[in-house]
């Protein structure tokens, strides 16, 4: 599925367009992946809509993807044909501790084509074992939702029985909330969310306290950690924050609608009194290759809405225009 131009999902129902493109050969440190599935990520949009926009154009996007390795190139040693293995959003980089910081960081499905498609390639030391409990479907939004979800916990700062706040319960919180609950248990959960169904499910998979975007909670909490693609969230988060909390904002890009949201923004009320705000850019090797054995232990379960490949523009429409209960995942026939 081809991104071929910058267009608006609001009004366009096929932002991608099928196509039939040559099979990648793995190059040398490299493997060849036959995919199975491959999550359905707000990121994606962001490509799509130009606020993350490819350098290039056509391109493959998807980013979470799972699926069996067919061949390798020369000088692999991880991996071997018939290996079940992930990829995320780092598709390469300089191999650092902040190599997610880099200018060498190379995104995949934005930079380098990636799993809306039957193959790619990937050098083996971005590619990630499966754990045998998940399922395909299961396993791809853990990939980048889950993996990007705790490096956003761990810059939280929290420890067990601080106050955690989500704003938006999406792909990523769902995740999070889970993955929070086995790492601190003492810690109430509240989630801010501005539809009912995604507050239900919240309350379905056990947050203490769920409200909509603009209620107060009925204490400051510790940190927040925002997943919206939106700006009143940012500031409704800030004024639920204590004294010395952090706000992390779990966003490659926000959009532009509700920007106005920000002449809201009080430094007395928001800001003073050492209160914080942290972004997360990117992921690391690190983040998915401690995340995966770790949602496997626990285990976390991702709510899945399944799509065939070729429907990916109907997945993608779903995710910009409707309320989204989990995660959306394509599944991807694979050619012989």
């Amino acid at each position: 599925m081809l991104l071929e131009r910058v267009t608006s999902v609001a009004m366009d129902d096929e932002p991608l367009r099928a196509a039939d493109v040559p099979t990648p050969a793995p190059g040398d440190g490299e493997i060849l992946i036959a995919i199975s599935a491959c999550g359905v990520c707000h990121t994606e949009l962001d490509e799509i809509e130009g606020r993350s926009a490819p350098p290039r154009l056509p391109i493959i996007p998807g980013h979470e993807v799972v699926g069996l390795v067919k061949s390798t190139g020369r000088s692999v040693t991880r991996f071997q044909p018939g290996d079940r293995v992930g990829v995320g959003w780092i598709h390469s980089s300089d191999g650092g501790d902040d190599e997610n910081l880099s200018p060498a960081f190379r995104a995949t499905g934005r930079d380098v084509n990636g799993g809306y498609a039957e193959y790619m390639t990937i050098g083996e030391n971005y590619a990630y074992p499966i754990p045998e409990i998940f399922s395909d479907e299961e396993a791809a939004p853990l990939l980048c939702a889950g993996a990007i979800g705790y490096r956003a916990l761990r810059l939280s700062g929290i420890t067990n029985g601080d106050r955690l706040g989500l704003t938006g319960f999406g792909g990523s919180a769902h995740l999070v909330l889970q993955l929070s609950r086995h790492l601190y248990p003492d810690t109430p959960i509240y989630v801010f969310a501005r539809d009912a169904a995604s507050r239900e499910f919240a309350s379905e998979l056990g947050a203490d306290w769920v409200a909509s975007t603009d209620e107060r909670a009925a204490e400051a909490l510790d940190a927040i950690i925002d997943t919206t693609p939106a700006w009143t969230p940012v500031v409704m988060a800030l004024s639920n924050l204590k004294a010395g909390g952090r706000l992390v904002i779990n966003a490659i890009r926000k959009e532009d609608a509700d920007k106005a949201a920000l002449e809201n923004l009080s430094y007395h009320e928001h800001l003073w009194m050492e209160r914080e705000i942290k972004s997360v850019a990117n992921i690391t090797h690190r983040d998915i290759a401690e995340f995966l054995p770790l949602a496997a232990e626990i285990p976390i379960r991702p709510k899945v809405t399944c799509y065939s490949l070729e429907n990916a523009n109907a997945a993608l429409v779903s995710l910009k225009r409707e309320s989204v209960r989990g995660v959306k995942v394509l599944r991807v026939t694979k050619s012989s």
